[in-house]
This record gives C-alpha cells, structure tokens and sequence, in this order.
C-alpha cells in the first residue's frame, strides 16, 4: 500500500538496532555514558573560551565553535536514541525526521569546515607567525565561522527538501536516527536525484575538506624542514598535534564507515548501524579531551578553577 507523504499526517518508525532490540537496555549505558562526557567536555571549554579574556584568541575561538557543531549534532542525536531505547518510543513525525537529519548532517559538514579554518589557523601559526594577529583577526574568524555555518545549510537544506517530493511505500526505518541514505530507501520511487545529491555532498565534503587540510599540511611540513633548530621543530610540530588527533578521530571512523557500508557484504546490519552512531558521537566525546590534554592554556585555567572550589 502507497503511503504518501503528507508531513502532516506521515510518521516514520525508528527501529534502533534491528536484531539487538532485546539488548537496547544495557547499550543505552554506553550511549548515556558519551552523552554526559559530551555534554561535560564540551560544556566546560565553552565556559571556558566565553569567561576566560585570555582565551579570545582566533584557535580558542575556532575551537569554540567546534564545540558548538559536537553539541549540536550530539543533542539531535542522543534524546531520541535513549527514548528508543529506555521507552520503546519509536515513532517520529516527518516533519521532525526531516529537522533531525538536517541538524546531524548540517552540523557534521560544520564541523568538517572548522577543522579546514583550523588547519589554515596552524598554517599561518607555523609559516607566518609575525603576521598571525594581523592575517587571523577576530572579525575574520567570525566571517570564516560564518562561511562554515553556511556551508553547511547550503548543502544539507536540499536534502530534507527533495525527499519532501517522494511517495514513501515503507515507514519503519532500520536505524537509530533519520540519516540521509535510510530515509531514502523508505521511497517507493524517482529516488535517482536524491542519490545524486547525497554522493555530491559526500565527494564535496570529504574530498573537498581533506583536500584542502592536506595543502595547509603540505606547507607546514615544508617550512618545519627548513627548521634549523630542533626545538624549534619539536614546538612547530607540537603546535599542530592536537589539530591531527582530531582529524584522525573526525576523519577515520567516518571513511571506515562508508567503506564497510559500501563493500562490507558480509557485516551484519547492526554493525553498520552502530558505526554510523560511533563515527558521529566519537569526535563529540573526544575532541574536547584532545584538546584539555595538548592545550596548556587549558590545562592551567581548569586547574584554576578547581582551585578556587573549595574556597
């Protein structure tokens, strides 16, 4: 039976992990255990970067709106992800499957376009650090931060919008959230375009992204070479560390999850499924760790901090 997609009377049903239902329980435990280190981690280096006048520097506030994109596409995530498995309440309007989804991918593409600013950020840190107040003003941060937000409405706001037009024959969507793919395969028909633009934004996104970060490395690389002085290379080298750790967390288990949803015939769904969750929740969970642990400014203000407590 045709089901056609009026948003105001259509609801889609969330399944969670198909074959694991007996199990949602104890893997909320995990799950509710990242979202609170989320939400701490986070939280903290935004209270942080906002009450500290020595944080306003352009990687603080780079970092900031970093924090801002974990967030954003943790708490799309997350709340309907424990109801579904702490009380069984699956159901989501299309209206609200449309909003998740374009807030989970609108904040990923984000979050890709901060870390291109940042890489661009320890490119002028190492090669012109003379110049680095002048090149990275505040207001160019913000007009860069405001590119990346707009990146991200641009490219994902077509996607909600497209499948907007389909005739949906299926409503019960094997997964934990509303992502792009899942969605469209609940479609009876003409999901051609939809396909299309996904595999664009992918191929923009990632290619474009990582393109762009390995240029800014390539120079770093070139001018650390030039270095003389072996402190000097161990402090430009370090200066970028903890920009490559989040890279590789951001980067790596998303690659590892499109591959092995692409060519990973013999991976049982439910592993799909939860790489798609970890790859989106792991940066969120991590980054803010990476960075208390490599920044010192960090490490001396939360210590602070914790100074004053019991006083």
């Amino acid at each position: 039976m045709l089901i056609f997609n009026h948003s105001s009377v259509l609801t889609f049903t969330l399944m969670g992990i198909p074959g694991l239902e007996s199990q949602h329980l104890w893997l909320s435990l995990p799950f509710f255990s990242m979202f609170l280190v989320i939400l701490i981690g986070n939280g903290a280096i935004l209270f942080l970067v906002a009450t500290e006048r020595t944080l306003h520097t352009p990687v603080y506030l780079l970092l900031a709106l970093l924090m801002v994109a974990d967030l954003i596409s943790t708490l799309a995530l997350l709340p309907k992800l424990l109801c579904i498995f702490w009380f069984n309440y699956r159901n989501i309007a299309s209206n609200a499957c449309f909003i998740q989804m374009f807030f989970i991918h609108g904040a990923s593409v984000v979050r890709s376009a901060i870390l291109v600013v940042m890489a661009f950020d320890r490119f002028v840190a190492v090669c012109k650090p003379l110049h680095y107040n002048t090149i990275l003003s505040h207001s160019f941060v913000g007009r860069l931060g405001l590119m990346a937000l707009a990146k991200g409405v641009i490219l994902i706001l077509p996607m909600p919008l497209l499948l907007q037009r389909l005739t949906f024959c299926h409503v019960v969507i094997p997964h934990t959230y509303c992502d792009h793919m899942a969605v469209v395969k609940m479609a009876c028909d003409h999901t051609r375009p939809n396909l299309i633009y996904g595999l664009f934004v992918i191929l923009l996104v990632v290619g474009l992204d990582l393109l762009l970060i390995g240029f800014s490395y390539g120079f770093i690389l070139q001018a650390v070479v030039r270095l003389n002085s072996q402190d000097a290379t161990c402090k430009a080298l370090n200066t970028c560390s903890a920009h490559l750790f989040v890279i590789l967390v951001t980067y790596v288990p998303a690659l590892f999850s499109s591959l092995t949803h692409r060519f990973g015939v013999n991976i049982p769904p439910q592993a799909h499924i939860l790489l798609a969750n970890l790859y989106l929740l792991l940066p969120s969970m991590l980054n803010p760790i990476i960075y208390g642990i490599k920044m010192k400014e960090i490490q001396g203000k939360v210590a602070k901090c914790l100074s004053r407590g019991p006083a």
